[in-house]
């Protein structure tokens, strides 16, 4: 059993970040597996080395440990590139040049993830990529080439059971899907993190709930470039007195805070109920 905390160097941690570490270790300790620490740092706009600094001496702080080296995914563009390259030959990639602004007046609709790309550039052949477009993958021929999808396993007690992403829930409410950043070229979220996954040989999945939606898309590309399907635990969010999930950009709860006020680690355990 392998699972890992995957965090993104682009601010401090938080307690949801606290609760979601512990809950990491907690469960690869209960079934007697390992706990794997990756750094998230392909947004080349956002991470910054001092960010990852902080994140290892809050963890460290906490009480946690993990196997070196750590896998930080900068240092492996190349994996991704491979895989970009793999998709682009397949004919499931295309070039997409619109806008935030251009998205929503083409009259997307609202999906699990904001809104749902209504396919403007999907006719674009990737010989047309220019240098500040983003790829998406054209999630109805990734579903053709793909056949039945598989089900998976999720252990969190919010959605605990057996699922099997349905194509048209995939379609209508998440679309196509970028993988590879606009401006930047920067891989996106769902492609490294499923690359990782299997790369690393994880197994169990622990993250939070606000993710759960993905796990569908992510068990598509799983299968779409044979990837294992791992086992997913989903867990709930911690959210402030207004009900509103915590964010790195409110700093009075980051855990550096806390830590200044001479709160030990075993007040945050007991502030995320743990």
């Amino acid at each position: 059993m392998i699972t890992r905390f995957a965090p993104s160097p682009t601010g401090r941690l938080h307690l949801g970040h606290a609760y979601s570490a512990l809950t990491v270790w907690r469960v690869a300790r209960d079934l007697g597996g390992m706990a794997l620490l990756r750094i998230e740092d392909t947004d080349s706009t956002r991470c910054r080395a001092e960010f990852e600094a902080a994140i290892l001496d809050d963890l460290r702080w906490l009480g946690l440990d993990w196997p070196r080296p750590v896998r930080r995914q900068s240092e492996h563009l190349a994996d991704y590139a491979r895989a970009l390259d793999d998709l682009a030959a397949r004919g499931l990639l295309y070039p997409c040049s619109c806008s935030r602004s251009a998205i929503k007046t083409a009259g997307a609709r609202p999906g699990w993830d904001g809104l749902v790309y209504p396919g403007t550039c999907r006719h674009r052949p990737m010989k047309d990529t220019g240098a500040g477009d983003a790829l998406r993958l054209d999630l109805g021929r990734a579903l053709e080439q793909v056949g039945p999808l598989p089900a998976f396993t999720e252990i969190g007690p919010l959605h605990r059971g057996t699922h099997r992403p349905d194509p048209d829930q995939l379609i209508g409410l998440i679309g196509d899907p970028v993988l590879r950043r606009k401006e930047t070229g920067d891989p996106a979220y769902h492609l490294a993190c499923p690359l990782d996954d299997g790369i690393q040989g994880i197994t169990h999945v622990v993250r939070g709930a606000d993710l759960w939606h993905a796990t569908f898309l992510h068990v598509l590309i799983q299968r779409l470039m044979d990837w294992p399907v791992p086992i997913y635990h989903h867990h709930d969010l911690i959210r402030d007195a207004a009900g509103q999930r915590l964010a790195k950009i409110d700093a009075s709860r980051a855990l550096a805070a806390y830590r200044a006020d001479g709160v030990d680690p075993a007040g945050i355990r007991a502030m995320v109920g743990l």
